[in-house]
């Protein structure tokens, strides 16, 4: 069943990244382990991505109900594919959210780093949730890929890359957790609790990996031929075997006090 479908922010090669997820996929099952649950909660999994992580959040909501939303309409498509009936979806731009109904349960994992306006989602996200609910997200979060990135600019500023990459800044939001806890409770939420966690990756197929991963936006902007080279550049540019700097920011917050 899907509800009003709005504008995504950005498409995903979704068969590829629901292939080379693994590691997304155990950090959102770390979450998921912390996270206590009755199991009649509504549920919202901002973020759904290919839906795995989104399965085993159903698991734990015998008699609940779950809306999925994703920015990218082939990643609801694969989720759907994946969950059929046992969930609602919803294609959106979470700093745009707007649900008919708000819920218990907002649930997420590998995605508020890609959203440049946390006081804006993190308004979103409180208005989408009932006066005792809850938010659990994990996101990259300060420091995350930092070595990457710089490997990035730097194969970006090459003449051949250069005059197609105009939008090299604004990619990802990588936050604090000090900043993170201003500004949900600047958003409404009454208690909010975050930390960093350090996560490094060695992609077993680092082309298809970082294609899909962790280089989506700015390929989009490169001619077809390119986006390959691209790719490979950084590679090339990077330590042998690749291995991502991934930090996580862990986010628990309510909307009202226990």
């Amino acid at each position: 069943m899907e509800q009003s479908i709005n504008t995504g922010p950005r498409e995903w090669d979704a068969e590829t990244y629901d292939e080379v997820s693994a590691p997304q996929f155990e950090w959102g099952m770390e979450v998921l382990g912390r996270l206590k649950l009755r199991g009649d909660e509504s549920a919202i999994d901002a973020g759904c991505g290919s839906g795995k992580v989104t399965e085993k959040l159903l698991d734990r909501l015998p008699s609940g109900t779950l809306l999925a939303v994703d920015g990218s309409e082939a990643m609801i498509a694969k989720a759907k594919e994946r969950l059929g009936e046992k969930a609602t979806y919803l294609v959106a731009d979470l700093s745009e959210l707007e649900v008919v109904e708000p819920v218990d349960l907002i649930f997420s994992t590998a995605t508020f780093h890609w959203i440049t306006d946390h006081d804006r989602l993190f308004q979103r996200l409180r208005a989408a949730l009932n006066p005792s609910g809850r938010l659990v997200a994990q996101c990259g979060g300060h420091g995350n890929v930092a070595e990457h990135a710089a490997v990035i600019a730097t194969v970006a500023a090459r003449p051949e890359f250069a005059s197609h990459l105009k939008q090299m800044t604004g990619i990802w939001n990588f936050a604090g957790p000090e900043e993170t806890e201003a500004r949900l409770r600047t958003a409404g939420f009454s208690e909010a609790r975050c930390w960093l966690e350090p996560k490094p990756v060695t992609p077993a197929k680092p082309l298809e990996f970082t294609s899909t991963v962790t280089l989506g936006p700015l390929l989009a902007q490169l001619p077809g031929e390119l986006r390959r080279p691209f790719a490979e550049a950084i590679l090339a540019a990077s330590a042998q075997p690749l291995t991502l700097d991934y930090v996580r920011l862990n986010i628990v917050a309510r909307t009202e006090a226990p």
